[in-house]
């Protein structure tokens, strides 16, 4: 069995062998000349010579031989560890260790460490926004600070012109549209197609033209053009710049750039997916919502919707008010409650209110329009419910004359000038449960300045009060209307919702619907500029 020698510690013998070493030696006498060299030290240092001084390397040369502490340093291109020990006579043995493979290691460690850190740090700040320039603006900023002196960020696009952001040496961004063809670029067109990038080698910088140059920015040394990743479709081309006076792109540097754009092309196709998404939402959302109301032929509509949660906007719950046509002289409206919240309760609400649209040339028949709903509900693939209301008004003179049918629905409450709360005698069945549905038909006539109030049972139904737990009710609805008595339709419908909304206070509640039909209450005035809508006396 063998092992290493034993390196010699301070206050060793003065003589030591070191021939026999696995590493090279040098041993200097305290002035600084070469005592003795094993064979590897030779080789080493070719121009060492024992009894003349250690001129290189210098990092060795000049060491503190009376410290026991190790130095280090380059000898051509191979790095070394020197550790000393101190001999009885004052020598300094100096062992050297080849630490090239393993500095390589720690420093292949370290980048990629730093890289992984870049990277993390890159997917947070793009992560950060679904909004797409926003997007373009964080990829071409970071891709300035930890990859080139400049970037651009390129958006594909069906016309003939280039989105470009950009930001330049200084950090400054800035937004331009290029009318070029991207074929003026090498590699450009390929990158917003999706292809593998271009070796930056293979492309000329000379070749870059004045657009793709930032102002002040001085010859272009290398550039490097990549393709951003989408989500099924390129999301664009980044485009890296460094000033002649800094090195070339290295491989590395460009395989980080790729690992870079696929993160900020799947940022930015996500934000460009939840563009496109948002848009075709708020079209959506702008046919599901409630119409807002107006006056029809002197009477005075109002409506007023609260969805079941307060970061919603539609529901299950709705309104439309029909003017009259030549089929049918009345205003006919539809107020009604689908089974259930949110947006999947909405979108059958769309379905229900397009269909009582297609089928206005028979609002004369309340009985025929909602055994057609009926059985379009029972066809279709939802399983929901639904109640509805139906109110045809006509004005005759100063009073306003209303056909009211209910089907499963509370029915409407009539307000009178004197305070009194009548309940219509109309009933019937839910719409979308029964093969037949029944219905029975009231009419009532609103003398001047009383008010039809038709409500959802998120009215009724609503929980809250003192013990937080108890129902609006019938009760405490008819008492709120009686207290409206007179009023326009407007004041009416906020009064109604001011006093459900202080009832429930901050509990939870289902979607709530309601509006106000009231006759004029006089005759009506017209306005000064004729446009604006005019007063009615009492």
């Amino acid at each position: 069995m063998t092992s290493s020698p034993a390196r010699p510690r301070t206050g060793a013998p003065s003589t030591v062998s070191v021939a026999a070493a696995p590493c090279p030696v040098v041993v200097l006498d305290a002035g600084g000349h070469v005592a003795q060299l094993n064979d590897a030290a030779r080789a080493l240092l070719p121009a060492a010579r024992a009894g003349r001084p250690l001129s290189s390397p210098a990092w060795l040369a000049t060491a503190d031989g009376t410290r026991p502490e190790p130095v280090d340093g380059e000898v051509g291109d191979r790095s070394f560890l020197a550790h000393p020990s101190v001999l009885a006579d004052g020598r300094t043995v100096w062992w050297l260790t080849d630490e090239t493979a393993y500095r390589t290691a720690v420093g292949e460690l370290e980048a990629e460490r730093s890289r992984t850190r870049f990277l993390t740090d890159a997917s947070s700040a793009l992560l950060a926004s679904l909004n797409l320039e926003r997007s373009m603006e964080v990829t071409a900023r970071l891709a300035t600070e930890h990859l080139a002196d400049a970037a651009l960020v390129i958006a594909p696009t069906a016309a003939r012109t280039l989105p470009v952001v950009a930001c330049d040496h200084r950090g400054q961004v800035t937004r331009s549209t290029v009318t070029e063809a991207p074929d003026t670029v090498p590699g450009l067109a390929e990158a917003l197609r999706g292809f593998p990038p271009v070796p930056s080698r293979w492309i000329d910088p000379a070749t870059a033209p004045d657009w793709l140059i930032p102002p002040g920015f001085g010859e272009v040394g290398s550039l490097v053009i990549t393709p951003l990743p989408g989500l099924g479709v390129p999301a664009g081309a980044l485009v890296l710049l460094r000033r002649v006076q800094q090195d070339a792109f290295s491989e590395a540097e460009e395989s980080l750039a790729g690992l870079f754009a696929a993160r900020a092309g799947a940022a930015m196709s996500a934000a460009r997916l939840y563009a496109e998404q948002n848009a075709i939402s708020d079209t959506l959302m702008r046919e599901l919502l409630p119409p807002t109301l107006r006056q029809m032929q002197g009477v005075e509509f109002a409506g007023g919707y609260r969805a079941s949660r307060d970061t919603e906007r539609i529901g299950g719950d709705f309104y439309d008010v029909h003017p009259p046509t030549e089929d049918s002289p009345e205003t006919l409206v539809v107020l009604g409650d689908v089974a259930g919240k949110g947006l999947e309760a909405a979108v059958l609400t769309g379905k229900i209110r397009n269909t009582l649209h297609a089928l206005l040339p028979m609002a004369d028949d309340h009985g025929r329009m909602l055994r057609l709903v009926n059985n379009a509900m029972r066809t279709s693939h939802h399983t929901r419910f639904a109640t509805l209301v139906m109110a045809s008004v006509r004005r005759e003179e100063r009073e306003v004359v209303l056909r009211l049918t209910s089907a499963g629905h509370p029915a409407p409450l009539i307000i009178r000038r004197d305070g009194t709360v009548e309940e219509a005698d109309t009933r019937g069945t839910l719409i979308g449960v029964l093969p037949a549905v029944t219905s029975r038909t009231a009419r009532v006539r609103l003398a001047p300045g009383e008010t039809c109030l038709l409500f959802t049972d998120g009215v009724t139904e609503a929980r809250g009060g003192p013990l937080g737990d108890t129902m609006f009710g019938d009760r405490r609805l008819r008492r709120a209307a009686a207290e409206c008595a007179g009023m326009p339709a407007e004041a009416v419908v906020e009064r109604i919702q001011m006093v459900t909304s202080q009832w429930i206070g901050d509990g939870r509640h289902d979607d709530i619907a309601v509006l106000a039909i009231t006759a004029p209450r006089g005759a009506h005035l017209s306005a000064v500029d004729g446009a604006t809508r005019g007063r009615y006396t009492a």
